[in-house]
């Protein structure tokens, strides 16, 4: 089993928090990783809710159900019985030991007030998103602190794991399952199946919804603008969808893991929230299955911008979750229409610019974008760098430089270490 770069920081979480909460779409190896924490780091009872037999007891009497599993718990798939979530915060009243409740989720807390509410200042949330690049190659990445640090970035870097093309490691994408798959047929009768069980299942487990046979058709479409600035006025035009329900749909969309936003950076901290977002997929093997592409159709395609655009962005993701930074994700652009792909910023205001580009070279007008960044700014700009597809690294001046894509998986990787026991 490939060792997930999350797992030391769910181990410390459950060493000093009573309920530590494990979301992630469904098939990210939640489950997988969950099981493997009760042996030595985390002896727990294990409860999936996806058995009949237990999701009716939890439903039937949530208070008895918690109160009878005894000593530490792993709930698996949690938001399937929402009821369990006040006699678990009703236990965790009662003994406020660390480590009582380690829940796992396909659906995203966050964006249910009313659970995640009824455990605010009881629980830690972490994603587990599909297996990063480094995780396949079971290291540790640490490409966002690196970048972060003021000191000049290494020059050169680890990617000798395999002869992979970066197209190729988009479009195999990183569910644990699916990557497995070689063949391009294969793989896209795999997302059909598991998009239809998304959608028939755990939305219909979180809310009531009309029209689901809409909601694969529109998934479809925003495949067709990840990586792009959303515009909910032209979807609601093409997809004859009212925008209220567009956006209903968006939000089932986002619980459920399937796509993201990046807000935008404003200096102006009032104005971000009035800014338009840009849209992403969480997932470029899922995002080609729906663009009906593999490599060879992709090879000198328009499309293959925004699929690595989508990859660099979901690669960044993946790592803020175990970096020490954990920087927020947004991007940048004027209305004069210089833009940045990324901004990584931390909680200080310092930031840095990345900008995504699938050729193998860079001139110095792939750097305008991000002077026009660095000039709004100022002093809080650490650095400024264009990600590309070739192999060299090159300085473009003072805080500004070109980096190969591979280097997001190996400047300053470390071998993934064995996790240490958690104890209670």
């Amino acid at each position: 089993m490939l060792i997930r770069n999350l797992t030391p920081a769910i181990i410390e979480a459950l060493s000093d928090t009573p309920v530590v909460m494990l979301n992630g779409a469904r098939q990210t190896g939640k489950s997988t990783l969950a099981k493997a924490l009760t042996g030595k780091s985390y002896p727990a009872r294990y409860v999936t809710l996806d058995d009949a037999t237990s999701l009716a007891a939890a439903k039937h009497d949530p208070d008895g159900f918690i109160s009878g599993l005894g000593g530490p718990a792993i709930i698996d798939e949690i938001q399937r019985a929402p009821e369990l979530f006040m006699a678990i915060k009703a236990a965790v009243d009662l003994d406020r030991g660390p480590g009582k409740f380690l829940l796992t989720g396909s659906a995203n807390v966050l964006l249910l007030p009313r659970l995640s509410e009824s455990l605010a200042g009881r629980m830690e949330i972490f994603t587990l998103w599909p297996f990063s690049q480094g995780e396949f190659r079971g290291v540790t990445e640490d490409f966002i602190d690196t970048v972060f640090s003021e000191e000049p970035l290494p020059t050169t870097f680890n990617s000798s794991d395999d002869a992979m093309t970066l197209l190729g490691r988009a479009v195999r994408g990183g569910y644990p399952e699916v990557s497995a798959r070689a063949s391009e047929a294969r793989r896209r009768a795999w997302f059909g199946s598991y998009i239809t069980t998304i959608l028939q299942r755990d939305v219909r487990d979180i809310a009531n919804v009309d029209g689901l046979n809409a909601m694969p058709r529109l998934l479809s479409i925003l495949a067709t603008r990840s990586a792009s600035l959303l515009n909910y006025s032209e979807l609601s035009r093409t997809t004859s969808l009212p925008q209220s329900t567009l956006k209903r749909y968006m939000a089932l969309f986002e619980t459920t893991f399937l796509i993201s936003h990046l807000p935008a950076w404003s200096s102006n901290l009032g104005k971000r929230l009035v800014k338009t977002s840009k849209l992403v997929l969480n997932d470029t093997g899922l995002l080609a299955s729906l663009l009906a592409v593999d490599v060879s159709r992709l090879e000198n395609s328009p499309l293959s911008g925004a699929l690595v655009e989508s990859f660099v962005i979901m690669e960044l993701k993946k790592q803020i979750s175990w970096s020490n930074i954990k920087p927020m994700l947004l991007h940048y652009r004027t209305q004069a229409g210089q833009d940045v792909d990324v901004v990584l910023e931390d909680t200080s205001g310092r930031v840095v610019g990345i900008e995504i580009k699938t050729s193998k070279s860079v001139s110095g007008k792939d750097f305008n974008g991000l002077q026009s960044f660095a000039e709004a700014a100022g002093s809080k700009f650490i650095r400024g760098i264009v990600l590309y597809g070739g192999n060299e690294t090159v300085s473009f001046g003072s805080n500004l430089l070109a980096l190969p894509i591979a280097s997001l998986w190996g400047i300053n990787s470390i071998s993934t270490p064995l996790t240490e026991k958690c104890d209670h």
